[in-house]
């Protein structure tokens, strides 16, 4: 039976540690491909191309929205941000399973076209902690902080609607009830859409 691969979604609000518990599952799982997204948006601090963020002109996203590039594409924060859609299924097609670092409509989006994925909502304890965060990260104003405390409000009433939750309250924990979650959904039976075959193993 040759297996399809599994799309595991990652979301948080912002500053919730998304990126840093995404980071260290595909360190300790290198058999997870890692999609890498597209953005409009200038490189941050540290940052660096192909391997964070593939960094395009407002022009070529544009392009790449009207050629139909992208599995999906959302606006964050004023900018835009693309699943390449070539990557995603390819590693679908090759059985390997593919983790996705995405915001909540893209992780929607990707369960529309794609049933079989498993979206992870990554959870502040409290939205107080968010905020400390937030601002000892230093990257945002005051007013950029606000802005993002108000999304997250609203972006943690689409919770009910993910597979898993994992509340970040510890970063090693975490990281590991992530690693468990993948464990687990390799381990179900009965998702016809993950083979590619309809061989009768008996």
């Amino acid at each position: 039976m040759k297996r399809k691969g599994i799309i595991f979604v990652i979301s948080s609000p912002s500053g919730g540690g998304k990126t840093t518990i995404r980071r260290k599952v595909l360190k300790d799982s290198p058999s997870l491909a890692y999609s890498i997204s597209v953005t409009n948006r200038p490189p941050r601090s540290g940052e660096k191309e192909g391997k964070d963020y593939f960094f395009i002109s407002n022009e070529e996203f544009a392009r790449r929205i009207e050629k139909g590039e992208f599995a999906e594409w959302a606006e964050v924060h004023g900018h835009c941000y693309g699943t390449p859609r070539s990557f995603l299924e390819k590693s679908l097609r090759s059985g390997r399973d593919t983790i996705l670092d995405i915001d909540v409509r893209g992780a929607f989006r990707i369960k529309k076209k794609y049933r079989e994925s498993c979206l992870i909502f990554i959870l502040p304890p409290s939205l107080k902690t968010l905020a400390a965060r937030l601002k000892a990260r230093g990257t945002d104003d005051k007013k950029e902080i606000e802005k993002r405390l108000a999304r997250a409000k609203e972006e943690l009433t689409f919770l009910k609607d993910y597979d898993y939750a994992v509340v970040n309250r510890n970063l090693s924990r975490a990281v590991e009830e992530v690693k468990s979650i993948i464990t687990a959904e390799r381990c179900r039976v009965g998702i016809t859409s993950r083979s590619t075959t309809d061989t009768d193993p008996g």
